[in-house]
């Protein structure tokens, strides 16, 4: 089974983070989170019930177009191709292209796993819970 690790962070400090990344101040250490969300609201509303039944949808049926996901989700496909961008951008799905040119979704992962700290971190972790503008924030 397939897992992504999910954090919760401040566009501040994963800037933070990612300048100490680069000056070789902080170094990701194995089982943090790759990808990063800016609040549990952001996080809640992308992984929505009504996104998680998208998501256990493509994984069942393994559409081989957005049309065809479109029909069998009762979804318009401008709003269904958003809502794709969205998921894709944090990691949950690829947007692959077919021999003819179609987009085909696939779900990457099995499950998700939201990492929250609930105390106090040191300067250079990025697992702070704060709200704000939500910036997707992929470290891999």
């Amino acid at each position: 089974m397939k897992t992504l690790q999910i954090g919760i962070v401040s566009a501040a400090r994963m800037q933070a983070r990612t300048l100490a990344i680069a000056r070789g101040e902080y170094t990701s250490a194995g089982g943090e989170p790759t990808v990063w969300f800016s609040s549990v609201n952001s996080f809640a509303q992308v992984l929505s019930e009504r996104n998680q039944a998208l998501l256990a949808l493509i994984a069942r049926e393994k559409p081989d177009s957005l049309t065809e996901l479109a029909w069998r989700a009762g979804r318009e496909k401008s709003n269904l191709s958003r809502t794709l961008k969205t998921l894709a951008r944090y990691g949950l799905v690829a947007l692959e292209m077919s021999e003819r040119g179609q987009r085909i979704p696939r779900v990457l992962y099995d499950r998700v796993q939201l990492d929250v700290s609930l105390r106090p971190l040191p300067p250079h972790s990025a697992q702070s819970v704060t709200t704000g503008e939500d910036v997707p924030c992929t470290d891999t």
